[in-house]
């Protein structure tokens, strides 16, 4: 069974840094990685992508987040730089990929969600 664990909840001031990490136990084979957020209220919206050597970012954080991924470690992280008050959300770890489902090698492409992490950026 694959799953996805984020880091825990946290809380910065207007201005700061911090780092978001995610990773997926299990065997998978990963396409894509991403982040997405949502607020109460708010549709969830694609924060960053990336597959391969490729990332896609929001207009809204562009310049300010980074995409990494560790393939070893099947992780992705999302470094966030001089964060706003906007930017509170819960922040959901997505991921894509096959996993092998029998001896023949048959596989199934999964999408997975994480738990969630809960951002709060004070002013």
């Amino acid at each position: 069974q694959v799953q996805l664990v984020e880091s825990g909840e946290v809380s910065v001031q207007a201005g700061g840094s911090l780092r978001l990490s995610c990773a997926a136990s299990g065997t998978i084979f990963i396409n894509v990685m991403g982040w997405y957020r949502q607020a109460p209220g708010e549709q969830r919206e694609l924060v960053a992508a990336i597959t391969g050597g490729n990332t896609n970012y929001a207009d809204s954080v562009k310049g300010r987040f980074t995409i990494s991924r560790d393939n070893a470690k099947n992780t992705v992280y999302l470094q966030m730089n001089s964060l706003k008050p906007e930017d509170t959300a819960v922040y959901y770890c997505n991921v894509q990929g096959s996993v092998i489902v029998n001896a023949e090698g048959a596989y199934r492409y999964l999408e997975v969600w994480g738990q969630g992490t809960l951002v709060t950026v004070s002013s």
